[in-house]
């Protein structure tokens, strides 16, 4: 199954990319010291917003297949990069901060695990060139209130 983008540059540093299957434009540009205008998402960024999206849609289907009631949830991602170029990602940390009520919290392990080493194209692809450490905090309301 092949997926397919096009990138179209706006002048300067800009780009806009847009993908063939959802048609939605996502503008990138790079800093003003490097020659851009900072008016978009730096494409290392963007990188690690995709492996935020790819595992949130993951757990999230997950939970609701086990009726797990969610209330909020966030993905921090944090990337460490190589001093050199082509400056890679070596290092990524992943948290889920996972709030509901009466979270069981071995399935929502179990939801992030599934995402982790199964589902995630994303996270399966980064994978082959960064270590990537996956944390999960849960914060369940029925207990906290």
């Amino acid at each position: 199954m092949a997926v397919e983008v096009e990138v179209v540059w706006q002048g300067a540093m800009a780009f806009v990319g847009t993908g063939a299957a959802s048609n939605f434009p996502v503008k990138m540009d790079a800093s003003p010291d490097v020659g851009g205008s900072g008016q978009g998402a730096r494409p290392m960024e963007l990188l690690l917003i995709a492996l935020g999206g790819c595992t949130g849609m993951d757990v999230v289907s997950i939970l609701k297949k086990m009726r797990q009631e969610l209330t909020d949830y966030q993905i921090k991602i944090r990337g460490e990069r190589a001093p050199e170029h082509p400056r890679a990602y070596t290092h990524i940390t992943v948290e889920h901060i996972i709030r509901g009520r009466n979270l069981n919290p071995e399935l929502v392990e179990k939801a992030v695990r599934l995402s982790e080493t199964k589902y995630c194209s994303v996270l399966a692809t980064i994978n082959k060139a960064a270590r990537v450490e996956v944390l999960t905090t849960i914060i369940d309301e029925a207990r906290v209130a």
